[in-house]
């Protein structure tokens, strides 16, 4: 698990995270270095998440079959969404120029398709 554009395209870098467990079958992931956020790109998992200390969701990104970051499920301040420094729950949305992101709050239909990962069912094993 590299930076932005090396697995996808066949560069093979240094790792810069570590496995520490798994949520809801996907890998939880540790940055090493002082790196604090979740890769850009696959390297064979569907998805990776990262967890609180107390052991609830932060973020869980998933990517496509190219290995892309496709989708994330955050849990941070959003002040464009919200209006305030509070932290909601929410999705971004990116193309595979790693610029391009949308976010939005979720919809009904994301709740029955992500909800899962918002509760504990799926904790630090």
């Amino acid at each position: 698990m590299g930076g932005r554009h090396t697995y996808a395209f066949g560069n093979d870098v240094p790792f810069k995270w570590e496995t520490i467990g798994f949520f809801q079958g996907y890998k939880v992931l540790q940055g090493t270095g002082g790196i604090h956020k979740l890769p850009e790109e696959a390297h064979s998992s569907e998805a990776y998440v990262q967890l609180f200390p107390d052991g609830n969701l932060q973020m869980i990104r998933f990517y496509d079959k190219d290995h892309f970051l496709t989708t994330e499920i955050a849990y941070h301040p959003e002040p464009k969404l919200t209006g305030h420094r509070d932290y909601v729950y929410h999705i971004h949305e990116y193309g595979r120029d790693f610029t391009t992101r949308s976010i939005r709050l979720f919809t009904q239909e994301d709740l029955e398709k992500y909800g899962k990962y918002l509760t504990m069912e799926g904790h630090l094993k």
